[in-house]
């Protein structure tokens, strides 16, 4: 006889009904179980204990997160935006040391062609130092890729331009000038700098705002977790009249230290990070923006000179660096770099070497003027000599616009290196901040556990 339609839905409705019965019998056994005092003790130890746990584990995430954060500042991102700063102030300076060496009468002196070679060595370096540690960064890769390709077409230029001037051809100052543009122009090599530059300082914004991230969920489960203890303690105390119970004292105990420990550490290392941010990274930023400001109007006053009566847009760069550095642009609001950089610098020695370079571009200005109106005049010789601090003769000119800037060059240099050291040890210490609490979250979190286990375990054995 053919089995009927559907036969083996008994089975089928059967299963169901029978999970459905495991899942009811659970809930009832649960639900009686709530209604004794040693099932509710039992829900109430293994809540507690789930919260504390709960608590230790999202505060070794979260602060573990931001610890790396904090490193990534230290070790990663800060150096790395240091590298670039200094492989664009490596290829301004080269601009700007070969293009003194090109007003000197005569080959090039020996010390003018070391420093460019010593710039080109030192980019280049850094180059290759920037690419093996920014892998992960496909738009910093991209960037030194194309400080790689335009490298050695401005070497080249360069290298023809000193031939053709040793041989008194006055071609010689057209590719110099053609090399100066290579390097200037969009898409150049100063330009691809400050695209790695600006990456980096990017990525180093980045870290910062992970380290400092407020860890939310940590101390809403902290406040959570102490409020279910005292909780636990109240009701024992209520049904018992015992004031302590040891086990839930000792969670509680352990629950009140992670929670303090972990507010503690982070505001110390977000005041820290806060301080290495505003007063170090931000003040070598200005800084590096000055001292290649101060490099590129060098160039463009030592151009001025090369071009012979056609450097107008020269001096119009270097007008217009001076007002970046000095003033600023006051219909905007924003300042110069160096009174910017005055301002965040936070001890006298810091503002003792931001004064320096200030007095020295100052005078720089004062003698460039003196020395335009030579030139505008027709002393070429004389305008040449204000500028190199020789004339052609070989004998010293001073003061020269040369000694202002060599002056304003070191002494931003010096403020820089103050101001690195400021920002290293203020990171440094908001990062090892964070160092221990991850290992010391998991501790205090199973003692804290356990604690109140055994808190309630003493309580169900009152009832045995």
């Amino acid at each position: 006889m053919p089995a009927p339609r559907g036969g083996n839905a008994p089975e089928a409705s059967a299963a169901a009904p029978a999970g459905r019965r495991g899942w009811t019998e659970f809930s009832a056994r649960t639900r009686a179980a709530a209604t004794t005092e040693p099932g509710r003790l039992r829900i109430i130890g293994a809540a507690l204990a789930v919260l504390v746990i709960a608590f230790g584990v999202a505060t070794a995430w979260q602060v573990n997160d931001r610890a790396q954060a904090a490193d990534n500042v230290v070790s990663h991102s800060a150096p790395l935006s240091a590298t670039a700063a200094e492989i664009y102030r490596s290829l301004a300076d080269a601009d700007a040391t070969v293009t003194a060496g090109f007003l000197v009468s005569g080959p090039q002196p020996d010390e003018v062609a070391e420093q460019y070679q010593n710039d080109i060595d030192t980019a280049s370096k850094l180059i290759t130092d920037a690419a093996a540690n920014s892998r992960q960064s496909p738009e910093a890769q991209a960037h030194i890729a194309s400080l790689n390709k335009q490298l050695p077409n401005y070497t080249a230029l360069v290298a023809t331009a000193l031939a053709d001037n040793r041989l008194g051809l006055p071609i010689g100052g057209a590719y110099l000038r053609y090399a100066n543009q290579q390097m200037r122009q969009d898409g150049g090599l100063l330009d691809a700098a400050n695209s790695l530059y600006t990456v980096e300082n990017g990525r180093l914004a980045h870290d910062y705002t992970q380290a400092k991230a407020l860890p939310y969920v940590s101390w809403a489960l902290g406040v959570l977790a102490l409020g279910a203890l005292a909780w636990a303690q109240r009701r024992h105390y209520r049904r018992t009249n015992r004031v302590f119970n040891q086990g839930m004292l000792a969670a509680t105990a352990a629950t009140a230290v992670l929670l303090l420990w972990l507010a503690a550490g982070h505001t110390v290392a977000r005041t820290q990070l806060e301080n290495s941010s505003a007063h170090g990274a931000r003040s070598v930023q200005v800084l590096n923006n000055a001292r290649i400001l101060v490099l590129q109007a060098r160039g463009d006053e030592n151009l001025t000179l090369v071009a012979r009566g056609s450097g107008d847009a020269y001096e119009d760069s270097y007008t217009k660096d001076m007002a970046d550095l000095m003033t600023g642009d006051p219909a905007k609001h924003e300042p110069g770099d160096l009174p910017e950089a005055l301002r965040l610098a936070n001890d006298a020695e810091g503002r003792k070497a931001v004064d320096a370079a200030i007095d020295s571009v100052q005078q720089w200005r004062t003698l460039h003027g003196t020395e335009r109106t030579k030139d505008d005049s027709g002393d070429y010789a004389s305008a040449v000599a204000d500028v190199l601090g020789k004339d052609d003769k070989g004998k010293t000119v001073s003061p020269s616009t040369a000694d202002h800037f060599a002056h304003a060059d070191k002494a931003l240099g010096t403020a820089v290196a103050h101001e690195q050291d400021e920002f290293h040890k203020a990171a440094t210490s908001g990062r090892d901040a964070l160092t221990l609490l991850p290992a010391g979250a998991g501790v205090l979190a199973v003692l804290g556990a356990a604690g109140a286990l055994l808190g309630i375990g003493r309580r169900l054995s009152e009832y045995r």
